[in-house]
């Protein structure tokens, strides 16, 4: 056995690199090919159901607006029923047919199968189920790791209330042959300093949407988001006040939101938006210790700006 295990740490790397080297063109060229069959063959969205966890503001409002504009019958889905009820009046004047707001916590099992129950309920006289779901609720906490409190409820929002609600949504989503989408972020992999609970709960959200997918297989699609620095609440001062990064162009949250929908539509499985960050990927996987000392430098040896 131990042989055997010497053999493949010596010849097993090789043989990958020399199979990639000859597979790779062709299955590059088969997948630019499918890609061009899911573009023309878009999913028509006008008159399909449509659930959006944190749907009161930033990147889940302007989802919602977008899947407006393209006729969808929304659920929104959020902790603040007023700002609810604004981003579903604009919805609605954007072309959505029908609109409902749902006041729920996406960190509470019992409230994540209310929204869903209640969405069938409102909606199954005329639609028989779900065709999309949207796990965008999320926090972020900017602290040191030392300095860091209410850990918990990061991972109960960002991790568990994506969860607790595919949890629910997937018997609707598997008669539709539906799709979801999750919306994670790029400290998944960037691993920024002071968000350590953070990037470990989308880390989290990321493996544990990968296994659903190769557990649902074609019976429902999976496109995980891992957006950058997009305008939102977080970034705008709200969240961050620890971080200032007049160096770091940030996304649109519009072009942000009708990329999202496209990609869904077209079936992809990931999406990262603006793409030049994953040039980070990367570099973190070709040269980490640079890497991670440009962070460190950076994020936390930087000398921080006081607020007044």
């Amino acid at each position: 056995m131990d042989f055997l295990q010497k053999l493949l740490n010596i010849v097993l790397l090789p043989l990958t690199l020399i199979a990639i080297l000859f597979l790779l063109p062709p299955f590059l060229f088969l997948k630019y090919l499918f890609s061009l069959k899911r573009y023309i063959c878009s999913e028509n969205v006008a008159n399909k159901v449509v659930i959006i966890t944190g749907a009161s503001s930033g990147i889940g409002e302007h989802i919602a607006y977008e899947y407006a504009r393209r006729g969808a019958i929304l659920a929104l889905v959020a902790r603040r029923e007023n700002r609810l009820r604004i981003v579903a009046n604009k919805s609605r004047e954007l072309g959505s047919p029908e609109v409902i707001v749902i006041r729920a916590d996406v960190s509470k099992d019992e409230e994540c199968k209310h929204f869903i129950d209640e969405t069938m309920n409102h909606f199954g006289r005329f639609y028989s189920t779900v065709d999309h779901l949207v796990n965008n609720a999320g926090v972020v906490r900017v602290d040191l790791f030392e300095d860091s409190s209410d850990i918990a409820s990061i991972m109960d929002i960002n991790f568990w209330g994506s969860v607790y609600s595919t949890h629910y949504a997937v018997p609707h989503l598997r008669k539709s042959k539906g799709k979801i989408v999750v919306i994670s972020s790029v400290a998944a992999w960037l691993c920024t300093p002071r968000l350590s609970f953070y990037n470990a709960s989308k880390a989290a959200q990321i493996c544990f949407f990968e296994s659903l997918r190769a557990e649902f297989g074609p019976d429902i699609g999976i496109t995980i988001v891992t957006p950058g620095a997009i305008e939102s609440e977080m970034t705008q001062g709200q969240f961050f006040p620890k971080i200032e990064t007049p160096w770091m162009p940030v996304e649109s949250t519009e072009r942000c939101a009708k990329a999202i929908v496209d990609s869904t539509c077209k079936g992809d499985m990931y999406l990262t938006k603006p793409s030049w960050v994953r040039v980070g990927f990367w570099m973190r996987v070709l040269c980490p210790e640079v890497f991670e000392w440009c962070l460190h430098s950076i994020l936390v040896n930087r000398p921080r700006t006081r607020q007044n």
